[in-house]
Formats: C-alpha cells, sequence, structure tokens
C-alpha cells in the first residue's frame, strides 16, 4: 500500500513560512489525488488542501486560502506545502495522504493509513 512520510515541520514566528514535504513510497503515486490534513491538540484533524493528479486543479480550507499553496512533483513522488504568514492558530501536526478526487479529500475521504506527520508550531 502507498504509504506517506512527512518532513519540514518545526517552531516558526509568526508571519513567517514553512515549506512541508511528502513522499509516496511503496505504490503509484502519480494517478492520486493529494491532500495535507493537520490535528491541533485537543481537536479533531481537519482538511487543510488538495490537489488533484495533473496539478491542474487544487482545493483549499478558507482559513488557509491565500496563505497557503500546494504542489506536487509526480517524478519525485512529493507533494509539498509552502505555508506563509503563518498564525499561531496553524499550530498542529500536519499529515499528507491520498485520495480519488478533490472533493472526497476536502471531505476527508483518504485511502491510506496515516503517517507519524509533522510538527508545526507557531509561537513568539
Amino acid at each position: 500500500q502507498l504509504q506517506f512520510v512527512e518532513s519540514g515541520g518545526g517552531l516558526v514566528q509568526p508571519g513567517g513560512s514553512l515549506r512541508l514535504s511528502c513522499v509516496g513510497s511503496r505504490g503509484i503515486f502519480s494517478i492520486y489525488g493529494m491532500g495535507w490534513y493537520r490535528q491541533a491538540p485537543g481537536k479533531e484533524r481537519e482538511f487543510v488542501a488538495a490537489i488533484n493528479w495533473s496539478a491542474d486543479s487544487t482545493y483549499y480550507a478558507d482559513s488557509v486560502k491565500g496563505r497557503f499553496t500546494i504542489s506536487r512533483d509526480n517524478a519525485k513522488n512529493t507533494v509539498y506545502l509552502q505555508m506563509n504568514v503563518l498564525k499561531p492558530e496553524d499550530t498542529a501536526v500536519y499529515y499528507c495522504n491520498r485520495g480519488t478526487t478533490l472533493s472526497r479529500l476536502r471531505d476527508g475521504e483518504t485511502l491510506s493509513a496515516w503517517g507519524q506527520g509533522t510538527q508545526v508550531t507557531v509561537s513568539p
């Protein structure tokens, strides 16, 4: 089954930027849509952004629209999340996963087991 490893998190001040990466292995990466999700302490996991297999269509949660950009490189089995103008409320563990369509990814209908995620902390 296709599995994912997330990286790139860290501690950043408000207004700063981070770029997360998610590498897929053990399967065919390029035929799936990909999504980023996050889970803050004490909260449920929530959708952040999604991109279709050909990278010509994206979808964002309202809370990150205009600040985050999702992209992918199918040759490297990798999906990215560029996060700019970070806010304390963006603090969470960030995960990636695959799905069939952008709407299903938005609704949390993912196809792989969740990885370890990468911690993003936004604090002065």
